[in-house]
């Protein structure tokens, strides 16, 4: 789904200053927010609007969105947990709505008519540990989490028996009215028997304490595509905790941590293996078995191997599901001496010393060294 640019949203430039943007959020979120704004798309268009004053009035996510554009806040493939962050950002939102439509219209950062507002719930964060062949080839988890639930004894609600406010009568604020030596002022204050909200209830949730949810531990099964490395996220929508009012709940992030293989080791989607050889193998060359991720090759490993020396095997590597891509497997050879000889064994080195085995190399650094 393509998003607009976020500066055109505001309709601001790119250089706008933070007093530009506030003033130009200032007067899009008078224009459509839905309590105002009743024509279709309007809502939709107010989210678009928050998103935007989110990115751009924080240093730095507007040099990252600057630098990457919306690819900076999307889940990478697991994505993630990239994505905005809105805590704190609420207040300053309920501050800047304050100002624009006043305090006495109900939009107050110190509670008011917004506390029967629908609130989304906040999201959770969860470590979960993986071993190397459950992170390559992917599984399925099942796991454990304490989250707040919808109260089902009061729907979420927080009581029962719902009744128009009889001090406010339904409107969740107070008006009065002062007269002083300037003439009389009007103002409107929240309603402090309803919060705000314009109904009370005759019995409050005895189950969920009037909170609308309550605590509950979960099992949650999850699936983790293949792929997965430590350091990336996964999002499970709407396993968060759980939203206010009737609003949506947060959603639930896995991190992950990958524990090391004895043998393989991993980069990106390649992975690398060290192969012991012996000198009789380096020199000759030989056939020798090896494994790979999900099965077992024979490879010819070509005369005159050198230590360090390195081959691909192509395609042998991760296949992550997340991105399409397969990897390779490079296989690192290392001549390995042997621990003891036997008397045989070293009569046959000693033999092997007599004869000349010297290659370029040996020769060259041999010049090297007696150069006068």
């Amino acid at each position: 789904m393509n998003k607009k640019d976020y500066y055109e949203v505001l309709g601001v430039s790119k250089n706008a200053t933070d007093a530009e943007l506030k003033s130009a959020f200032r007067k899009l979120a008078k224009q459509y927010h839905p309590d105002l704004n009743k024509e279709a798309g309007a809502e939709e268009k107010f989210k678009e609007i928050q998103e935007a004053y989110a990115v751009l009035s924080d240093p730095n996510k507007r040099k990252q969105y600057d630098q990457f554009g919306h690819a900076a806040f999307e889940n990478n493939g697991a994505g993630g947990f990239s994505g905005f962050d809105f805590s704190g950002f609420d207040v300053d939102l309920e501050d800047i709505l304050g100002s624009v439509f006043g305090n006495g219209f109900g939009f107050s950062s110190r509670g008011g008519s917004r506390r029967n507002a629908r609130t989304r719930g906040d999201d959770v964060l969860y470590h979960m540990d993986l071993t190397f062949d459950e992170a390559v080839f992917g599984c399925e988890k099942d796991i454990k989490i304490d989250t707040s639930v919808e109260c089902s004894d009061c729907n979420g609600l927080g009581g029962h028996d719902e009744t128009t406010c009889d001090v406010c009568h339904g409107s969740g604020s107070i008006t009065s009215e002062q007269h002083t030596i300037l003439g009389s002022f009007v103002s409107k204050t929240t309603c402090t028997n309803c919060d705000g909200r314009g109904k009370v209830f005759k019995r409050r949730c005895s189950t969920c304490n009037g909170r609308g949810k309550v605590k509950k531990n979960r099992t949650i099964g999850v699936k983790i595509p293949s792929g997965i490395d430590s350091g990336m996220r996964l999002r499970v929508a709407g396993k968060g905790e759980a939203g206010s009012n009737g609003g949506p709940a947060g959603d639930l992030y896995l991190e992950f941590r990958v524990k090391d293989h004895e043998f393989f080791i991993r980069d990106g989607d390649d992975i690398y293996l060290t192969v012991p050889i012996t000198i009789t193998d380096a020199v000759l060359g030989c056939k020798k078995d090896i494994r790979t991720l999900d099965s077992v090759v024979t490879l010819n490993i070509k005369p005159g191997t050198n230590s360090n020396d390195k081959q691909r095997i192509k395609g042998r590597g991760i296949k992550n599901a997340t991105t399409g891509h397969t990897g390779d497997m490079y296989l690192i050879f290392q001549i390995v001496l042997p621990d003891k000889l036997s008397r045989e064994q070293k009569n046959l080195f000693e033999k092997l010393s007599d004869t000349n085995l010297e290659n370029n190399i040996y020769i060259k650094f041999t010049k090297f060294v007696n150069k006068k």
